[in-house]
């Protein structure tokens, strides 16, 4: 694993308009529906957007718990269980701190995955980050997940909906490799 195990990733790299991020929300879910896999979502900057864009598909109850909001860095530690010397050291935009919250929401609404979001949607700039830096994570079962830094421009709410289609072309990233190496180690090749 590298020193900083957040990816660097660009605005361009995820979609940003309402269908595609639709698009990516659906593909998600059923991904979950056929890996017979929960979901649970723990939201900072985004507000609520990632559980509003899973809902918004017919038949999310299938694999969607719920979701944690927690804006409050108090609640990312009391609710989610971050580290609070983690949370002072380094603040809430961070990349080990977007992957606790992913954990912690696993944990606390009983899900197979998770996924987080934390970051600088604006106006001002946080702990030290400047406006559009954002982490999303993943955790899912035996370990498996990861973290993204994005940088992104654009007003508040175009951070925060790139956020929420980072978030989800994350997940279905895990969750088809995560397929991929587990179908090639049933399989004996390695």
């Amino acid at each position: 694993m590298p020193a900083d195990p957040a990816q660097e990733a660009a605005p361009g790299d995820f979609p940003g308009a309402a269908a595609e991020v639709t698009a990516v929300a659906a593909r998600a879910l059923d991904v979950l529906a056929a890996r017979g896999a929960s979901l649970a979502v723990a939201e900072s900057l985004t507000g609520g957007l990632v559980a509003g864009a899973l809902t918004g598909v017919p038949g999310a109850s299938r694999v969607f718990r719920g979701s944690v909001t927690a804006y409050a860095t108090a609640l990312k530690r009391d609710i989610l269980g971050v580290d609070g010397a983690l949370l002072d050291a380094r603040g809430a935009v961070d990349a080990e701190v977007a992957r606790q919250m992913a954990r912690g929401v696993r944990r606390v609404l009983g899900a197979h995955w998770g996924i987080a979001t934390t970051g600088v949607a604006g106006p001002d700039p946080q702990d030290g980050q400047p406006v559009g830096t954002v982490f999303v994570a993943v955790a899912g079962p035996g370990g498996a997940g990861g973290v993204r830094r994005l940088t992104l421009d654009g007003d508040r709410e175009r951070i925060r909906r790139d956020t929420v289609a980072a978030a989800l072309a994350l997940l279905v990233s895990e969750l088809t490799e995560n397929a991929a190496a587990q179908d090639t180690e049933q399989r004996g090749e390695f």
